[in-house]
């Protein structure tokens, strides 16, 4: 598994490589009319796709950069390569912002919901996993207490008592009767394929990258998060100070529209739901 993920990565770090070496013309434009954003290909520069068209009316040309993992939208947004970045949620900027002290990002407004879902081609729910079975995840310690929380409310372990669920770690397990192996060290892009190829019991998937894989978010998970309250709103990232420009209030106004909304319900049919303000 390690040399299979080891090889692929090498392969995505290669189309990586080639997306960020942009010329003069894919820097963000400090011209009125032009708003560069960096985003996941699915869903995020999707819905952005369907937003251009009214941007446009508004006199906003949008020009979206499809980026395969979650690094280069924020390293773009430091450089000023674009105006904004659409592919995270609260919790994982934050998590950045702790490494990164030289980015100042904040929230321009959030968008969407992309519940996460557990995946396993053996069994059938979370308390059919074996005893000693391994669940593979994200290597980023930011997802643990979301994914974590899905194991406790199922029953199958439970937390300390008191700690936040957003930042729980796998180290506040304080029950593990079925003795699970929680193994957070690969990355979210490669997840599908080590579920595809039957690796570990259980994997943990983000919906974007589920659908990427032609998964089903809502109908392939052994168990998937509870919507309600849930903090985990992918939103529209921009550097301190640029959540007042006009043409970035426009775009989170038209990505929060009933327009928009409309069309994730319809085209994501669950596995994407638009936030409710």
């Amino acid at each position: 598994m390690k040399k299979w993920i080891t090889g692929l990565a090498a392969s995505s770090l290669l189309v990586l490589g080639l997306a960020g070496c942009g010329t003069s013309n894919d820097s963000a434009s400090s011209d009125n009319d032009k708003l560069v954003v960096s985003a996941s290909n699915v869903p995020h520069a999707e819905i952005l796709e369907e937003a251009k068209p009214i941007l446009k009316k508004k006199g906003i040309d949008l020009e979206i950069e499809v980026a395969q993992d979650y690094i280069i939208p924020n390293k773009a947004l430091a450089t000023k390569r674009v105006d904004a970045n659409y592919f995270q949620h609260v919790p994982y900027l934050n998590s950045v912002l702790k490494d990164n002290p030289s980015y100042k990002f904040v929230s321009a407004g959030a968008i969407h919901v992309e519940p996460i879902g557990i995946y396993s081609k053996k069994y059938k729910s979370l308390k059919d996993l074996p005893q000693g079975g391994t669940v593979v995840m994200r290597d980023a310690v930011s997802e643990q207490g979301r994914i974590l929380s899905i194991f406790e409310q199922q029953g199958v372990i439970k937390l300390k008592k008191g700690v936040d669920k957003v930042d729980a770690q796998i180290k506040d397990i304080v029950d593990n009767p079925k003795k699970l192996k929680f193994k957070a060290n690969v990355e979210a892009g490669l997840l599908p394929q080590v579920y595809k190829n039957d690796q570990g019991d259980a994997v943990v998937i983000n919906a974007n990258y589920a659908l990427d894989a032609g998964l089903d978010p809502v109908k392939d998970p052994i168990a998937v998060e509870s919507t309600k309250d849930n903090p985990y709103a992918n939103i529209i990232t921009v550097r301190k100070g640029d959540e007042n420009k006009k043409k970035i209030k426009e775009l989170v106004t038209v990505l929060q529209s009933k327009e928009i909304k409309d069309f994730i319900k319809e085209k994501y049919k669950g596995a994407v739901l638009p936030v409710s303000k």
